[in-house]
């Protein structure tokens, strides 16, 4: 009896080698995507090439007293982020639970939670690429000026906004087929980036999208963003955080829900 207890008792990992088991696995991730030229290129590709097109080649003039070049880049760094976080996740977890890889990770002794976090790191530190790029575009070819500061702030608030749709990802990682995910997050994100007024400003938008923006997790973390280079609309930042954080919380119970099922099939 005193051999079974010894042997089902939790084994517990000093902190300093748990720490280790979470930044191998999000080095490696992070590593795995780098080389996956389908998202690496394309998860900056797109938001920096929309950039060039409407901030710096048709936007050199200011239109209604609105210097494109600088109110883009919150704009197109939402969208940016997004698309790291959703790709980053969602289309990664439904192709190896597709793969029978999540049942590899499940069998090996490393914390599911690990599992999670380097896909959550990643799609971060993409997050970050992205707006520094356009930063950097914004400032050297568009002639944008911006504290130091203010440009610390941006890049951290969009980063930390990258989360909500890492929740997301989860949530729609979990229910999604390894074949028809890519195909499904773009009919979510795209419509979803084009209505929050991530493309074109909200005053040029149609005034029911323009209510309909406010209802929209990117519309409250662009204005986050945009509010940082004055070019927001007066709204409290209290109300954007706590709707970017309602949307995780819904998300993740959702993700939950997907995990506790698989954890059925796999278990039950």
């Amino acid at each position: 009896m005193t051999t079974m207890s010894a042997t089902l008792t939790t084994f517990e990992r000093p902190i300093g080698k748990m720490l280790s088991i979470y930044y191998k696995e999000a080095k490696y991730e992070f590593l795995k995507n780098l080389r996956l030229r389908m998202y690496s290129v394309s998860t900056i590709f797109f938001p920096v090439m929309f950039y060039v097109l409407f901030g710096l080649v048709l936007g050199r003039q200011n239109t209604s007293g609105l210097n494109m070049a600088k109110y883009l880049i919150p704009t197109y760094g939402t969208f940016g982020v997004m698309g790291a976080s959703l790709f980053g996740t969602a289309a990664g977890l439904a192709a190896e639970r597709g793969l029978g890889w999540l049942q590899v990770k499940r069998a090996s002794p490393m914390p599911p939670s690990a599992y999670f976090a380097g896909k959550v790191v990643m799609s971060m530190i993409f997050s970050c690429a992205v707006v520094l790029i356009l930063l950097t575009l914004g400032v050297t070819l568009g002639g944008v000026r911006l504290p130091v500061l203010d440009a610390v702030k941006l890049v951290a608030t969009l980063v930390v906004g990258s989360l909500p749709f890492c929740a997301m990802g989860l949530a729609l990682g979990y229910f999604l087929g390894p074949n028809s995910a890519p195909a499904t997050i773009n009919m979510i994100y795209l419509p979803l980036s084009f209505c929050s007024g991530l493309w074109v400003p909200l005053m040029f938008l149609p005034k029911v999208m323009r209510m309909l923006a406010e209802f929209l997790p990117p519309y409250h973390l662009s204005q986050l963003a945009l509010g940082i280079v004055g070019a927001g609309r007066q709204e409290s930042n209290l109300v954007h955080w706590g709707v970017l954080i309602v949307f995780s919380l819904i998300c993740l119970g959702v993700a939950r829900v997907g995990f506790q099922r698989d954890e059925g099939k796999m278990y039950g």
